[in-house]
């Protein structure tokens, strides 16, 4: 997919806007709901008010914005297989899996302990799954391609660190799915991955040291 820089620019940054403006306004008019102490999931899940156009308005038009934003970055990256495959990685396990979570919300509650869930759930859950797997390698698998042809090196850095930051905050909720502060955990991992797609996306419009596909 090729666009101009500041396209790909805009796709990363309105998509990353979207799901923060989103994530913020579903926890406000939420009833009951503590963003420190539930997932995002459960502030926009079927049983909520305006869940639909939260989702519909918020989750999936940023799922689009980052596909995009995913698929047309390698051209304004460097030469590289490693690089090209994590990008698309990244259209597939945060952008479809964003899209897949919207079309498909949790049911009342999100059903933690996943006790007899219906197929929306099971979806739900598992594109969550894949998104939280998939993403810090895809990071770090950016990171080390950058570095390895020597280019972007601030971007690499970046990538390298946030992928590391996200994996182990990743592992942290993975160990125990149900601990007291899942909520604030989870914002800090999608806090991490936004500040990638922003930081990927500045480098990307200001051009540096760009070597076309």
């Amino acid at each position: 997919m090729r666009l101009n820089e500041r396209t790909i620019f805009l796709c990363g940054v309105l998509g990353a806007a979207f799901f923060v403006i989103a994530s913020i306004v579903a926890g406000f008019i939420a009833e009951n709901y503590n963003s420190v102490l539930q997932l995002i999931s459960e502030s926009m899940s079927e049983d909520r008010p305006y869940s639909k156009e939260i989702r519909y308005f918020g989750y999936i038009p940023s799922g689009i914005l980052v596909m995009i934003f995913a698929l047309a970055a390698p051209m304004n990256m460097p030469q590289s297989r490693q690089i090209r495959l994590s990008f698309y990685g990244i259209a597939l396990f945060y952008g479809l899996a964003t899209i897949t979570v919207g079309i498909f919300p949790c049911e009342a509650g999100c059903n933690k302990e996943m006790i007899n869930p219906g197929i929306a759930q099971v979806i739900h859950n598992l594109s969550g799954l894949f998104t939280y797997i998939g993403m810090p390698l895809c990071l770090l698998f950016i990171g080390f391609g950058l570095k390895n042809v020597n280019t972007r090196g601030r971007l690499s850095q970046v990538s390298i660190l946030l992928g590391i930051g996200s994996a182990f905050f990743v592992l942290i909720l993975f160990a125990n799915p149900l601990i007291h502060y899942a909520g604030l955990i989870q914002r800090i991992i999608e806090g991490i991955f936004v500040l990638w797609i922003v930081s990927c996306a500045i480098s990307i419009k200001n051009h540096e040291n760009r070597m076309p596909i």
